[in-house]
């Protein structure tokens, strides 16, 4: 949903459009994150208006709970609701903080209780079948030397797709990127990702058709798409006889629970994916975990089941 400020009075649309500025421009939140958080937004002020709200600072937290009670009664999920509810409390916030109101009524707002999903992965073996193509034409190699990368160093997609030359030293062996926020991080790569990336950089000439500085391009010459890169894996899956579904995020989370079983070192897997706070990386305990007790149980010989009786 497009944002059209004459849609709405001045003293709802003005700050409303001043915090998506603030988010698209200070907190450089995506194109997805921006888009979901003005359709969140556009349906509240619309809820407002509806009930003869025509200001941030009249609304009074019933008058969030009704709004919230739409989408409840929509049996909306409750991780949807949540995030209804996160972008509310985020525009309050920035209200507050810019003297635009004097109470923030998204204060008390509680969001349901959601179960969290645990993030699925590849085991290594899988992972090892996916990789294990011997590239042969250019666009063979680029496939080779992107999907090496995203598993070497825990991508997000649009990382990937974002990065140009300039981000790889090959001679450091690390890859430099800007992450949420415009967060940078420098990231090691794997010896097997260094060299699927030399391989492609001696053929990435014959993509270059427009002198462009993007790492990855496509055979028409330009930047490689999140919708490419996606394509082209799932080619892969199916070309390898990979029979789970595979999307560009179960690379990362492939990544992040294969180092954790290896390391045991959650601050350091927080730190190469570029998560904000811990507790967004300690969900991949729970895999760990699970990696441990299926060990345990094979090998402990008070977990070993018994035979059956004869």
């Amino acid at each position: 949903m497009p944002f059209e400020l004459e849609e709405y009075p001045v003293s709802l649309g003005v700050p409303l459009q001043r915090y998506l500025n603030y988010l698209k421009n200070e907190r450089g939140y995506s194109k997805h994150t921006l888009a979901s958080y003005t359709r969140t937004l556009c349906h509240l002020c619309k809820h407002l208006l509806e009930n003869q709200i025509n200001s941030w600072e009249h609304v009074k937290p019933d008058d969030l709970k009704g709004w919230l009670m739409v989408f409840r009664k929509e049996q909306l999920k409750p991780s949807s609701i949540q995030a209804k509810i996160s972008a509310s409390k985020g525009l309050f916030k920035y209200l507050l903080q810019k003297q635009l109101v004097k109470n923030d009524p998204s204060e008390l707002l509680m969001a349901p209780k959601a179960g969290r999903a645990l993030p699925k992965n590849l085991a290594v073996d899988e992972m090892d079948v996916l990789l294990s193509f011997v590239p042969e034409t250019t666009i063979e190699y680029r496939d080779k030397a992107m999907l090496e990368l995203f598993y070497s160093s825990g991508l997000r997609l649009s990382e990937l797709a974002m990065l140009t030359i300039g981000n790889i030293d090959l001679a450091e062996k690390q890859v430099r990127v800007l992450g949420k926020g415009k967060k940078e991080r420098v990231l090691p790569i794997g010896r097997m990702a260094i060299k699927a990336l030399s391989d492609w950089l001696s053929v990435r000439i014959e993509f270059n058709k427009y002198q462009l500085d993007a790492l990855f391009l496509s055979q028409l010459g330009n930047s490689i798409s999140v919708r490419q890169i996606d394509q082209r894996l799932k080619h892969w899956a199916k070309q390898q006889g990979i029979h789970n579904i595979v999307h560009p995020h179960k690379l990362r989370h492939s990544f992040a629970s294969h180092i954790l079983e290896s390391s045991g070192d959650l601050r350091a897997v927080q730190e190469l994916l570029g998560h904000e706070n811990l507790s967004t990386t300690q969900i991949y305990t729970h895999l760990d975990y699970q990696h441990l007790a299926s060990v345990y149980d094979s090998a402990h010989p008070r977990a070993k089941k018994k035979p059956k009786n004869k």
